[in-house]
Order: C-alpha cells, then sequence, then structure tokens
C-alpha cells in the first residue's frame, strides 16, 4: 500500500523516474521569432508531453519560459490542429474540404504547379513563408530552383526595412553589445514582451549602472527603468533623431575624427539638422526641448553607448525607411559603430543569429541568380527593396494579382499565410480568391488555409528535428520529444518532398534535411551525426568573432566605402540622399482636413507578452489573460467622450470602422489610440488603406493613421 502511494505521488507529481515511466527529452520552443527560441524540457509518458520546463543548461533562457512557451501542451494538442492533408471540394474559399494521401497531395500539388510553370513561367508562382521562420531557407532555395524569383516572407512587413535603412547607412549593422555598453538607447523597443531572454539581460546591465533612454509614445514595462523617456508623436522618429543630432552637432558632442576620416555627406547633414532644434523637434513630436537636449547629452557623452530598436515600430510607417536612417544615424555621428559596448557587428550565420560561427546559409538559399530570373514582384516599384533584400516584396502580391502587370500571378504556395498581415486584409483575401491555385502549410486550420485548394498538415517543434543556434555560441540539433501527432509533418520534409518532384535537378534538396544542414554547416566543422550526440545542445568552442571597427582595414559595404548619411543608392533611384524626414501620409499636420473628422492617431501591432501575432489566440490559458480585443485610450480623451473602461466603442478610418471595447489607461499619451492586432473577432487592418504603404521599402503605415473613437452598442 506505501509503494503504491508513493507511485501515485511521483505519477501526480510528474516526478521523471523509472517507475513513473516519464522521461525528460530535450527540445525548443519555435513559437515565437528565431531570437527567442528557448530551450525546452519535455516531460514525456506513454509518447505524450505531460508538462514542460524550461531547459536549464540553455545558456539563452536558462530555465526561464514565457507564458507562450508555458502553454505548448495546449499548443501541441489543440483540437484545432490540421490531421491530414486536404483537398477542397466546395467552392473556393468555403473551407469544405476532404482527406487524401500525402502522395495524392503532393503530386497533385507538383501536377498543378508544373502545368503553371509551363504555361505562364515559373514566375507566376509564389513560395511564402509566414510562423515559424525556421523553414525560410529551404523554402526559398525550392522556390529559385523552381525557377521563380517570387520567394517571399512576413518580413516584408517585420525587420527587413529596419535592416534597409540600416544598409542605406552602414552597408551592415549589429546590436548593441549589452554586457559592455554604458548608456543604452531603446528606440520604440519592449523587450520585456518580445524578447524576453533579452530583457533579463538588459536588467542586469542597468544594475551594473547602465543608463536608459526609452524612446517610444507607450508607457511599457521599461519604463520605470528607464533614466529619460521620449514621448513622442507616432511616426515621428525622424524629427526627434534630427533634433537629437542638432544637440549633438551644435554642443560639439559628435565624434569628429570618425566623421571627417569615416563618412559621406556629413556637410549635407549638418546643414539639414539645423531646421531641427530642441524647440522645432518639440513643436512635430510632442517631447520637451529640455528632454531633448539631456536625452542628446546623455547618449553623446556616456561612452560607449549602443543603441537597441525593435523588428518594425520605427518603420511601420509611411516615412518609416527615412526616419530609421535618422535614428540608425546617431550611432556613426557618436562614434559608437562596431566599438566595443557600442553596436557591434557580426555577420548573422543561421536564421539571423549572429555568433561568430561560419554558415552557408545565403549561397544554399539563394541557388539561382536572380539575374536568371524574370523580375521580382515589387521589384518595378520598390527598387531599394530589391537591391538591399534578397526576397520580392509581398505587399505587392495583391495588385500584381489583379493587374497582372509585368505578367500573372497565378499559384502560391504558403507555410504559415496569414492574410490578415497585409494592410486592407479583406483586399488581400479577395485577391487570394483570383489565383488558380492555392496551397497553405500550417498546424491548425486558420482562416487563411480554409481558402487554399490544398492544406497540409504541418508539425510543433515537439514533432520534428531542428537546426537551432544561439546567440552565446550554442548549438542544437534537436530531435522528436514525441511521433508527429495524427498525419502531420515536418516543414522541411514536405519541402524535400516537392523538390523530388519538382526539381529532381537540384543537387541538395532532394536528399533531405540532414543533407542540407551539413552543408549549410560544413565551413563550421559541424555535422548532424556529431550534434545528435548531445541532445541538449552544446557549446561550441573557439569560436572567433570578428574585430571591432572592421571597416578601418576593409571601410564600409556601401556604395562609397564609407557611412553615408547621404545615401548613394537613394540617390541612384531619384529619392532624398538625406534622411529626409515626412510627416506620415495621414497626420494632424499632414492632413488637417481629415484630421477634423479623425482627430486621433491610430497605432497598432503592438505586442502583448502571451500572444505571437495570431499564433496563441486560440490556447485557453493564454486567451483567457486577456479574452476580448480592446481599444487603450487616455483618461483626457476618453472623457471628452464619455468613454468608461468597458464600454463598446466604435473605431473608424477614413476607410472602415470596427467595434470593440475601451481600456482609458494613461499607457497611452493624449491624442494617440492603441489597439492590439491578431484578434480573430476584429480586422484591425481592414482599418487601412492596402496602398497606405512606405514608397522605399513597401512597409505598411501601421502605426501611425487617424481615426476616431465614439461610444456605441455592443455588436449585436
Amino acid at each position: 500500500m506505501v509503494h503504491q502511494v508513493n507511485t501515485n505521488r511521483i505519477l501526480k507529481g510528474k516526478v521523471p523516474t523509472e517507475e513513473s515511466g516519464i522521461e525528460i527529452r530535450k527540445t525548443i520552443c519555435s513559437i515565437c521569432n528565431p531570437l527567442s527560441h528557448c530551450g525546452i524540457d519535455a516531460y514525456v509518458k506513454d509518447g505524450v508531453v505531460i508538462k514542460v520546463e524550461g531547459t536549464k543548461e540553455n545558456p539563452h533562457n536558462e530555465g526561464t519560459l514565457c507564458s507562450k512557451g508555458a502553454a505548448s501542451r495546449q499548443y501541441i494538442y489543440h483540437k484545432d490542429r490540421l490531421r491530414s492533408p486536404l483537398l477542397r471540394k466546395g467552392p473556393k474559399g468555403s473551407g469544405q474540404f476532404d482527406p487524401i494521401s500525402w502522395e495524392k497531395a503532393l503530386d497533385l500539388i507538383a501536377e498543378r504547379l508544373q502545368k503553371i510553370r509551363k504555361e505562364s513561367g515559373p514566375e507566376s508562382v509564389v513560395f511564402y513563408v509566414g510562423y515559424p521562420k525556421w523553414q525560410r531557407p529551404y523554402v526559398k532555395r525550392l522556390a529559385h530552383s523552381f525557377g521563380s524569383p517570387n520567394y517571399c516572407s512576413e518580413s516584408s512587413t517585420c525587420f527587413q526595412a529596419t535592416q534597409i535603412a540600416s544598409r542605406l547607412n552602414y552597408g551592415y549593422f549589429g546590436p548593441p553589445e549589452l554586457s559592455k555598453t554604458k548608456c543604452l538607447l531603446v528606440w520604440s523597443g519592449n523587450p520585456f514582451y518580445s524578447n524576453t531572454t533579452m530583457a533579463r539581460k538588459l536588467l542586469d546591465a542597468r544594475e551594473r549602472g547602465m543608463k536608459i533612454i526609452e524612446v517610444g509614445p507607450l508607457i511599457t514595462p521599461l519604463t520605470s527603468h528607464a533614466d529619460i523617456h521620449l514621448r513622442l508623436r507616432p511616426g515621428t522618429d525622424g524629427a526627434l533623431a534630427l533634433g537629437l543630432a542638432h544637440v549633438m552637432i551644435e554642443n560639439n558632442l559628435y565624434d569628429r575624427e570618425f566623421v571627417e576620416k569615416w563618412t559621406l555627406g556629413f556637410e549635407e547633414y549638418q546643414a539639414y539638422v539645423q531646421e531641427f532644434s530642441p524647440h522645432v523637434a518639440e513643436s512635430i513630436t510632442g517631447v520637451p526641448s529640455e528632454l531633448i537636449v539631456k536625452a542628446a547629452t546623455l547618449y553623446a557623452t556616456t561612452k560607449p553607448a549602443g543603441l537597441l530598436t525593435s523588428a518594425s515600430p520605427t518603420v511601420h510607417h509611411t516615412n518609416g525607411v527615412q526616419n530609421h536612417r535618422a535614428l540608425t544615424a546617431l550611432i556613426g555621428l557618436t562614434g559608437n559603430f562596431d566599438k566595443e559596448g557600442g553596436n557591434y557587428v557580426i555577420p548573422p550565420n543561421y536564421l539571423y543569429i549572429a555568433n561568430g560561427l561560419i554558415f552557408r546559409e545565403a549561397e544554399f538559399a539563394q541557388s539561382r541568380p536572380y539575374s536568371e530570373m524574370a523580375p521580382r514582384i515589387g521589384e518595378d516599384v520598390y527598387p531599394v527593396w530589391c537591391r538591399l533584400v534578397s526576397e520580392a516584396q509581398a505587399m505587392h502580391i495583391p495588385n500584381q494579382i489583379r493587374t497582372q502587370k509585368p505578367y500573372p500571378i497565378r499559384a502560391l504556395v504558403g507555410f504559415g499565410l496569414n492574410y490578415r498581415m497585409w494592410p486592407g486584409s479583406d483586399y488581400m483575401k479577395e485577391s487570394l480568391g483570383m489565383i488558380d491555385f492555392l496551397v497553405n502549410i500550417d498546424l491548425f486550420m486558420t482562416d487563411s488555409a480554409k481558402m487554399a485548394d490544398i492544406v497540409l498538415p504541418a508539425c510543433s517543434s515537439f514533432e520534428r528535428s531542428e537546426l537551432k543556434t544561439y546567440p552565446e555560441g550554442f548549438v542544437i540539433w534537436t530531435q522528436p520529444v514525441i511521433s508527429p501527432l495524427w498525419d502531420s509533418r515536418s516543414d522541411v520534409d514536405i519541402i524535400t518532398d516537392l523538390a523530388v518532384r519538382l526539381t529532381p535537378e537540384d543537387p541538395l534538396l532532394p536528399k533531405g534535411y540532414e543533407v542540407c544542414v551539413n552543408w549549410i554547416m560544413e565551413p563550421s566543422n559541424l555535422t548532424v551525426e556529431e550534434l545528435k550526440k548531445y541532445p541538449a545542445g552544446r557549446m561550441v568552442e573557439n569560436i572567433r568573432r570578428p574585430p571591432y571597427q572592421k571597416y578601418e582595414k576593409a571601410g564600409f559595404p556601401t556604395p562609397s566605402g564609407k557611412m553615408e548619411f547621404t545615401s548613394t543608392i537613394l540617390k541612384e533611384v531619384g529619392l532624398d540622399p538625406l534622411p529626409y524626414y515626412q510627416e506620415p501620409k495621414l497626420s494632424p499636420r499632414s492632413t488637417p482636413e481629415v484630421a477634423k473628422k479623425f482627430p486621433l492617431i491610430l497605432t497598432t501591432g503592438s505586442r502583448l507578452p502571451h500572444f505571437i501575432h495570431s499564433r496563441t489566440f486560440r490556447l485557453s490559458w493564454t486567451k483567457a489573460l486577456t479574452p476580448h480585443p480592446f481599444v487603450e485610450i487616455n483618461p483626457q480623451d476618453a472623457g471628452v467622450r464619455g468613454i468608461a473602461s468597458g464600454d463598446w466603442v466604435k473605431i473608424s478610418t477614413p476607410r472602415s470602422s470596427i467595434k470593440v471595447k475601451a481600456e482609458v489607461t494613461e499607457k497611452v499619451p493624449p491624442g494617440v489610440v492603441n489597439i492590439y492586432h491578431a484578434y480573430p473577432e476584429i480586422e484591425v487592418n481592414q482599418l487601412i488603406d492596402p496602398d497606405y504603404l512606405d514608397p522605399i521599402s513597401g512597409f505598411p503605415g501601421f502605426k501611425s493613421l487617424l481615426c476616431e473613437v465614439e461610444k456605441t452598442r455592443g455588436l449585436g
């Protein structure tokens, strides 16, 4: 009896012992972006994950998990998981499907795509990747081996515009070296919600005495730790950055030696920033002039200093690239670029991770040069994008579907496609209904999957193998901790199976995932077989990180070989070479007539800590934390409209309107309202015109447009 009681207690406590039959198996959580994939200890009994914890020996998360990772079991075993390949049987978009075998599904896809390639050319087929991102190099290679230049991803609205801005200025870029910086300028970043492993390191640096300047319109968890908070009007980042530069130059706080030796166009830049005195910058941004002076002085005189930005808040504006150019120019202006403790450049080796290892991801993914293929989608509209980003610009897909210029788009193969990512999401949905053939691969039966002709079920990271590298020099080859659920498969196995049918001449893809990974890792002398010996992962010894100030030997990888205050590339395509400030297309200053009817600034897309876009809204644990969509409105604006927290309100823009509940809060400044995206009950992006885009990057202006909020009745 005592033995039985002890056994029951062990089982109830989910203690891994031989007696309980519970094992701990190592894997990673891939719910969110590759910079944050945490190590997972999966407690497995009888082939079922019964508990998850963070892996303590993983140096990136050191045993911690965020709310998303903690809900992994709900994610894996959710009722909405796709269980078999599906073939549409009803009208397009009806969501009516019949189960089919994998062989039939793959054969049908290959047959349709080959037919379209023969009739209209391979460029008529788009290959797209949303979330997760781990399969991107393999999808890109499949697209190019097939002959299509049109590989694209959700990076058409995330990250790449910041890269464009940084590359226009420097040719490359790097994050702040947190362990060594003494002042951190955090510009519209919220690592407590979007990069929790970094947040812990940031607080450690704060305890060592690092100063923090936070820039952004919202009050975030970082605000209470900041020495200065510059609370600007959304979309005015460029004007604020130019105002900071004005203070630095006027007070001789800039790095004269670096500027004279290593920059292009400083004289023009210096003359331009004269227009942005602290008082002028205050009139544009709303940030008090004395705070602008204080922040500029702190950042410029505290050495070394680093700049931390997020993937997209500064570029989700119709003036985004130039705004971001203005703020990243501050790094060079103060001599903190590629310096110890400044913004240190380490080229990424695999899936955006930089750690000093040398991989061949770019060479692998680009199996055919663009010169041998048709122009990419958006190349005629966004030439700078296509010069600096090795993808098509996905925001232009609906326009090219409708115009069929310069050629028709007839098919799309999507991995994690979400049409709600596009501004004017209804416009994108209608456009997808116009193409001949749509395939979507996903874990769940999403609304985008319901639009498809064939739907394929993908695995979670618990059910497949994956190569993962970390900034700390840690590498893991995960192995499945449970068998694939139902009839699901790994994304990369699906890709390689398609390669057998579509591109048998490709020397790598048809041979499978491990062969491809070994080829990619070869310069670092790593192999899959070797990594399999370390199920929990391993540190790679003797990694040689690149030196600081690499430009002193090789110059900058820009057309001039220098950091460019005036961009050679922008000048070549007829755009202003300076980081020119322009108001958002819709703002109280640029469109005062529109602002009379829509007086509030609407910003969307901010992150909640338990959601990653739309991926965890279906999980009961995370959804219960904020079960209903809501709009945040300042008490001052709510008061004049008679709105209280919990009231139903209607948000209207010049394009459309939606109904949500109000949350009255000081987190948003007066004149601004904030709404979180991706709730399935509302179409936030329906409020935005499809062409409300940055003319350089094609990025949507999600974070600065005009709206009105009024009290209304509920959804009935």
